[in-house]
């Protein structure tokens, strides 16, 4: 990808652990001289794994990404459970009725299809404008309530020393695997806790075409990071995409009278949002609103 206007697109990047998901945004944006840039879906410090970053006006696409499946290889290791529900915690419960393979393949399908989960305190959801993991942290107490989320498969592909066990996990969009971990500990008899995670996969984005920071400094040091960046269509290949005609292309860009009839017949859904082709080129995020379509994302110059 050749950028010869502001850079506008996306970073796969490898975050290694021990980094926040906002550290590697941090040094991306200081490695792009300072360009506007988020990540598309938080990482734990101490996970690794695919992280997003939309650059320019990609961040503007981040509440249609942050709908996307999410994939993850992940550790549990039973004989200890954790206020954190990971491997950071301190020690709350222990307990030594190590569950076997069989034991925990046959619990898996109760954590398989929509489930109620309840989020974590030590999170970055918000009560009452403050963080969980803030009120963990001061020893305050908080209702959590739960949530539903879709574990869409959930695979055990194998035991690890120290009574651990490997976890393939795909799921929407709000799903916390350290606390499947620590329900699983529950349902088995044995606390548990997350001892290693990994994403390898956030929507289109996949850990084999992920960057290291490594390489990321590098393609920097040689002026070709910004070649590295991916198009904003790569964000929202989900969504279908309709071609604006040409006697149109005027009230799209001024935000003028757009009528839907135009658009019904190429294939896109009047609930959902699509993507808009001027020429090929994509000038932003759209959807129907009656009988116009109105752009709620705009990422053309």
């Amino acid at each position: 990808m050749t950028q010869t206007g502001p850079l506008c697109g996306f970073l796969n990047v490898l975050k290694p652990p021990g980094m926040s998901s906002a550290q590697v945004v941090g040094y991306a944006r200081r490695l792009l001289g300072g360009v506007k840039a988020g990540h598309a879906g938080t990482l734990d410090p101490e996970a690794a794994g695919v992280l997003p970053l939309m650059i320019g006006k990609a961040t503007r696409l981040f509440d249609d990404l942050q709908d996307k499946d999410k994939e993850y290889v992940a550790e549990v290791a039973f004989g200890v459970a954790t206020d954190t529900q990971d491997a950071q915690g301190v020690p709350v419960a222990r307990g030594d009725r190590w569950p076997d393979e069989a034991a925990i393949a046959a619990v898996l399908p109760r954590f398989t299809g929509e489930i109620l989960q309840t989020p974590p305190m030590y999170s970055a959801l918000k009560q009452d404008g403050q963080r969980l993991y803030d009120l963990a942290r001061r020893g305050c107490e908080a209702v959590v309530p739960a949530r539903k989320v879709t574990v869409y498969a959930l695979r055990l592909t194998g035991l690890t020393p120290g009574h651990g066990a490997l976890l393939s996990v795909c799921c929407s969009r709000g799903f916390y695997v350290r606390t499947l971990c620590r329900d699983l500990g529950e349902a088995l008899g044995c606390p548990a806790h997350m001892r290693f995670l990994l994403r390898t996969r956030s929507g289109p984005f996949a850990l084999d075409t992920s960057l290291t920071l490594e390489a990321l400094a590098e393609k920097a040091a040689q002026g070709t990071l910004a070649g590295c960046l991916l198009p904003p269509e790569a964000g929202i290949v989900h969504m279908p995409m309709a071609e604006v005609p040409l006697d149109l292309a005027k009230a799209v860009r001024n935000g003028g009278h757009v009528p839907w009839a135009r658009f019904a017949a190429q294939g896109v859904d009047a609930e959902r949002p699509f993507g808009l082709r001027l020429e090929g080129a994509l000038l932003g995020v759209a959807r129907r609103q009656g009988e116009e379509v109105k752009v709620r994302t705009w990422l053309a110059e």
